[in-house]
């Protein structure tokens, strides 16, 4: 039986809705800037693939930089990078210091890919408390809350304001979300560069 034109025509405009929400796909780079031609990076990624990266016009740096345990505090925004231990806490492997202007990114609980089965948790300290393998943080974030185990030893940093003059070679990175192109190129808005000999760790 023969479709009609009007069936068609909802079909279309069924299928241009389905496009236009699907978002661009994103992608996680950890690795070394080898080469800068313009807002080119020509990176090294931590598993030794060569990928090429632009910035974009507005690109945001931010650089990774060394900090105290000390400075996680009741009502602080950060971000653990984790395993999950068979009690159903959370053994930090590292954790990130969020500004206050960045409070909220990226909130909740979710899988990471630092590691196999590795989670990542960016929520607000609700307790720390000094335990005997380590700190114990209590975090909330909106859908919940998790105990989290800084052992001693683990790598803390923090955010802090950086340049486009830090986007050198040897500069370690990471990109928490480039966007795939239609034409396949990689575009980021905003890289995060280890200060100080730092590979951020997260």
């Amino acid at each position: 039986m023969p479709k009609s034109p009007l069936f068609a025509a909802l079909l279309l405009v069924a299928f241009a809705s389905a496009a236009s929400a699907q978002q661009p796909p994103v992608v996680r780079i950890r690795g070394t800037i080898e080469a800068v031609d313009g807002a080119m990076l020509s990176i090294k990624s931590r598993d030794g693939a060569d990928m090429k990266v632009r910035t974009t016009d507005n690109v945001a740096v931010f650089g990774v930089a060394k900090t105290d345990l000390s400075e996680i505090k009741p009502g602080s925004y950060i971000g653990v990078t984790a395993m999950p231990e068979p009690d159903g806490t959370q053994k930090a492997i590292a954790v990130h210091i969020f500004p206050e202007n960045q409070r909220g990114a990226a909130e909740g609980f979710r899988p990471w890919d630092l590691r196999a089965n590795s989670t990542m948790t960016n929520a607000t300290v609700a307790e720390t408390v000094q335990g005997t393998d380590g700190q114990n943080i209590t975090v909330k974030y909106k859908d919940g809350e998790k105990k989290v185990v800084v052992p001693p030893g683990t790598p803390v940093v923090t955010f802090v304001s950086g340049d486009k003059s830090e986007l050198q070679p040897g500069a370690k990175i990471i990109i928490f979300g480039a966007v795939k192109k239609d034409d396949g190129t990689l575009e980021a808005n905003r890289v995060n560069v280890g200060r100080d000999g730092v590979t951020p760790p997260m």
